[in-house]
């Protein structure tokens, strides 16, 4: 039985006839008269994948050149086995990863036909990986290219270029030495990431704009160097092929996004606090009033972080709902009091309040947010 369907527990506090080990409670009222003890449940994670498809609609008519998607990260945190399914339905065809494990799995959910990219790269022990699962590895440095070209020299393959993030890629000069080998062979893609892209005006974005035609102009080669911010900043930087990310999934910066997932966490218990009582670990909270207190049933192990304790709200229909004292591992106290009836269930994260905000609170960013979901909630999917 989930919790959401089980009868509510309201706790007052118990009188005692005697003390000491043997003290026995005279009162306590129970609202349904039946055991204190209440079922555990799970929140439910729900995706709505016609808003996934609208985000990546919206982001690719903002181009006249190819939209693939990235799906790493299981999706985001999302499930990117349907993701992915979902994608293709709307017209994806290019997907990119992080590593080759990840493109095994998602091969596995896709079929034979679209292409995934991996972002890592050939790495040592992928090649029977890359080869039968036909991935499209993005080489980053001279020993991938090594390594790639002695282990399956007619596999596809991609280029990562380093134009100023540090991160992955070849950097100018590596490039000037491999390039004419490189194109002989001929990549499916040559490509780099931008740093800054999220603050439109940031010097960053020109410079590396500007690092990578000059690395990249003349080449008869497809060239992406946009994920979503990239998309936003317009058409000097959309070139052959964009790859949004995060704004797939309803993150900034794309302030258009539909939101995609909404959180619903059930309520194991209420009970009554009177003034001056504090609740949960460390007494971080302490009452200033009586007041009722319902514990829910997520925690940071569900990707609930600990940093946004005391910072945001939960949602009893547009009722908003405190959460207050610390965040623990499995349980949340949020405050009730000013309900008129004690909420089964209560909303996190969806119409009311999205995941940038959940991050602000934290001191994150919605990627994060997103990618920590827990794997104890239950996974509903919606589509038209």
């Amino acid at each position: 039985m989930r919790l959401a369907d089980a009868p509510q527990t309201s706790i007052v506090k118990p009188q005692f006839a005697a003390t000491g080990k043997n003290a026995l409670p005279l009162a306590l009222t129970l609202k349904d008269q039946r055991s204190t003890n209440t079922v555990m449940a799970t929140a439910t994670l729900t995706i709505d994948l016609d808003a996934l498809t609208s985000n990546w609609r919206a982001l690719d008519a903002q181009t006249e050149v190819t939209t693939a998607a990235v799906v790493k990260a299981d999706g985001y945190g999302l499930g990117a086995d349907r993701v992915a399914r979902a994608l293709m339905r709307a017209g994806v065809t290019r997907f990119f990863v992080a590593a080759a494990e990840e493109g095994a799995s998602l091969r596995q959910a896709v079929g034979p036909d679209p292409e995934i990219n991996i972002f890592g790269g050939h790495m040592r022990g992928d090649t029977d990986m890359i080869s039968d699962m036909h991935l499209t590895p993005m080489l980053n440095s001279v020993d991938q290219i090594v390594r790639h070209v002695e282990a399956l020299p007619a596999h596809p393959f991609g280029i990562q270029l380093d134009t100023g993030m540090n991160r992955l890629g070849l950097e100018a000069p590596e490039w000037d030495a491999v390039k004419e080998l490189v194109l002989r062979r001929g990549p499916t893609l040559i490509m780099s990431h931008l740093a800054c892209a999220d603050e439109p005006e940031h010097p960053m974005n020109p410079k590396q704009l500007a690092a990578f035609k000059e690395m990249t102009d003349g080449l008869d080669i497809p060239r992406s160097l946009a994920a979503t911010g990239g998309i936003l900043l317009g058409d000097d930087y959309h070139f052959d092929l964009t790859r949004p990310g995060v704004g797939l999934y309803g993150g900034m910066p794309f302030v258009d996004a539909t939101p995609v997932a909404s959180l619903r966490i059930p309520v194991i218990q209420v009970r009554d606090v009177v003034e001056g009582e504090s609740v949960g670990y460390g007494n971080a909270w302490i009452a200033e009033r009586d007041s009722k207190i319902a514990t829910i049933a997520a925690g940071y192990a569900d990707g609930i972080l600990r940093a946004m304790s005391g910072k945001v709200f939960t949602f009893a229909g547009e009722d908003r709902c405190p959460l207050i004292g610390r965040i623990s591992m499995d349980l949340i106290g949020i405050d009730v009091t000013d309900l008129a009836e004690a909420p089964r269930e209560v909303e996190l994260l969806g119409q009311h309040q999205s995941v940038e905000t959940l991050a602000d609170a934290a001191g994150t960013i919605g990627y994060e947010i997103l990618t920590s979901m827990g794997q104890r909630y239950q996974r509903r999917y919606k589509s038209s």
